[in-house]
């Protein structure tokens, strides 16, 4: 009798690579892959090497070495991690692997945590890899083993693309056995394929143009791929990886007569392709983001003199952005073929409130942000990065958002491209390790006038709270050298170098004060733990009241934006409620001195 577990897709995804015999595991955080790597971490049967890295370059790079020992390897990141991981990704797909390496790059559609929604399939095709498009969290943990294989027999990496939804839904789980026997590593000089000089290179792409067409025919008789012909149905539908269920869903419903193609694998299986399109007169194409499907079924119709409207994202039929659904299907279809379809969205109407995200309760950014503001003022430009900071946008102290790293590196174009104004950036502690680190090097070296504040939360917070090389401890625990931040920049050459308590304001605002008449780049490191962090590790502070006889209403606590600050237009009085954590920043914001602690 199988085994069967309710699972997380993520949680899927990791027992899946351990199904595949995994051997070295490197990923950096990012949602929606983060919980791979955080589940496979704490497992204490653990017999292989897992690490968060500092990026997700690095993070390839670790797998790339293991995968060239012959063990399996994987990186995890998401969809845009793989922009930072381009560079030896690509020309690891000439150079190939021994042992079997799947590059997991979970795609966003909708942004739900992202800043773009860019679709990793064209990376697929644009590095001339197999890309594998799981259509459900089962099919998700099943494929993995599949992909190992895959990526041995031809000596080349793989990419797995989950979304959002295959990655954060919930499924029962039909497990399969753990193997027990793994390879040993070797690491066998072939010069001609790990050392990329053009003479090599040149060769290499010749190969892996060569084995385009065996790939495309292995892929096409997997089962992640599947052709059913409806006797004279002239409707054909080709689903693409978890839009496949949603389409699939919708006919189902319908009771529609119509030929059915499931796509879970790229390159697209071409003969399948044209077995469905010589038998229906108009195909309807259901895929996330980008055309991709749809490209080729267009380009395969014209090269085989086939008459068949091929409807999709071309014409407005699907949506090129966002997330798919089996409504959106159902829209299609009326749009297509002007049917009488009213689509149904299954929910109960509520009306709920706007909840706009904000800083938790005592967030040390939050008075970072105060102070900084205090201190530049309106007038001065604030570039700031990718991570739960980002928020200080309600501050007034978030001008600019990228990518990874970028906020010292603008700061720096703003100044050299002759901006007068004061500049002052802000990034977070993992962050700078990730990319920030080159950013500053480079604002030192080219004597740029901007101060950079790394707010250093002692975490990566956004994703989920994972361990930086400036924490102390690694994914499992164990204790790691504590890089310290102060040190690393003095020695990148900073002439200014100061750590501050941001819940010490006056401390805080003097800094940022001398950062600012500094004539160089300056750093501020606001050093405080994320108070989600210290409630997990039992850190209790003394929390707040307000003293309804001494507040004057003014309500300058109140436009501190803290959650925790409330104002009772009643009593013309603010309020503290329950979830203060006790930073007691508003006590030293009020000048009527009406904050106080709460006596024990």
């Amino acid at each position: 009798m199988k085994t069967r577990e309710y699972m997380l897709g993520n949680v899927a995804i990791a027992r899946g690579l351990l199904e595949g015999g995994v051997q070295v595991i490197a990923g950096y955080p990012g949602t929606p892959s983060s919980e791979i790597i955080d589940t496979l971490a704490s497992r204490e049967d653990r017999d292989y090497h897992i690490e968060w890295s500092v990026n997700e370059k690095v993070a390839m790079e670790v797998a790339v070495g293991a995968a060239w020992t012959g063990v399996r390897s994987v990186v995890t990141m998401k969809h845009v991690g793989l922009n930072v991981a381009a560079d030896p990704f690509m020309t690891l797909a000439y150079a190939g692997t021994k042992g079997g390496l799947i590059a997991i790059v979970a795609d966003d559609p909708s942004c739900h945590s992202s800043q773009n929604e860019q679709d990793t399939r064209r990376y697929a095709q644009f590095a001339l890899v197999p890309c594998f498009d799981p259509s459900t969290p089962q099919e998700a943990k099943d494929m993995l083993p599949y992909a190992f294989e895959f990526s041995e027999k031809f000596e080349i990496p793989v990419i797995f693309r989950p979304t959002t939804r295959i990655s954060h839904g919930k499924s029962d789980i039909e497990l399969g056995e753990i193997p027990v026997e793994k390879a040993a590593p070797h690491f066998e000089k072939l010069l001609d394929r790990w050392v990329m000089l053009p003479k090599n290179a040149r060769p290499r792409h010749t190969h892996i143009l060569s084995i385009q067409q065996p790939m495309e025919d292995a892929l096409a008789e997997s089962p992640w791929n599947s052709l059913e012909l409806k006797s004279g149905a002239r409707l054909g539908v080709i689903g693409a990886g978890i839009a496949s269920v949603y389409a699939k869903e919708a006919l189902q419903e319908l009771e529609l007569e119509a030929s059915f193609l499931k796509i879970g694998t790229y390159p697209v299986p071409r003969k399948l392709i044209l077995e469905l399109l010589s038998t229906v007169d108009t195909v309807l194409i259901f895929e996330e983001l980008e055309p991709i499907v749809e490209e080729q079924v267009r380009i395969l119709a014209q090269e085989a003199g086939l008459e068949v409207a091929v409807l999709g994202k071309e014409g407005g039929f699907v949506s090129r952005e966002g997330e798919l659904d089996v409504n959106a299907f159902l829209d299609a279809l009326k749009k297509a073929f002007d049917l009488d379809i009213e689509p149904d969205s299954g929910k109960i109407p509520l009306e709920l409130a706007p909840r706009p995200p904000a800083l938790c309760a005592g967030c040390s950014h939050r008075a970072t942000f105060y102070s900084m503001k205090k201190v530049f003022g309106k007038d001065a430009i604030y570039p700031s990065d990718i991570g739960c900071y980002t928020l200080g946008i309600q501050s007034g102290t978030v001008e600019t958002t990228l990518c990874m790293g970028s906020s010292i590196s603008i700061a720096s174009g703003l100044y050299h491209a002759g901006e007068k104004r004061p500049i002052c950036c802000s990034i977070g502690d993992s962050t700078f390790f990730h990319t920030g680190m080159n950013s500053l090097l480079n604002a030192v070296f080219n004597k740029a006038n901007i101060t950079v504040t790394i707010l250093d939360n002692r975490i990566t917070a956004m994703t989920g709270h994972q361990p930086n090389p400036g924490v102390g401890f690694t994914v499992t625990g164990e204790p790691t050298v504590e890089v310290s931040l102060s040190e690393l920049c003095k020695a990148m050459g900073a002439g200014f170098v100061t750590v501050v308590d941001p819940y010490r304001l006056e401390e805080t605002q003097e800094a940022f004060k001398a950062a600012k008449d500094f004539e160089g780049t300056a750093v501020v490191i606001a050093k405080q733990p994320c108070v989600i962090s210290g409630k997990r590790a039992g850190v209790r502070k003394v929390p707040y009241i307000v003293d309804p006889e001494t507040c004057e209403g003014c309500k300058q606590c109140v436009k501190f934006g803290c959650p925790a600050i409330e104002f009772d237009e009643e009593n013309k009085c603010a309020v503290i409620t329950a979830i203060c954590s006790g930073c007691g920043v508003c006590m030293q914001i009020c000048r009527f001195e009406a904050i106080k602690e709460v006596k024990r």
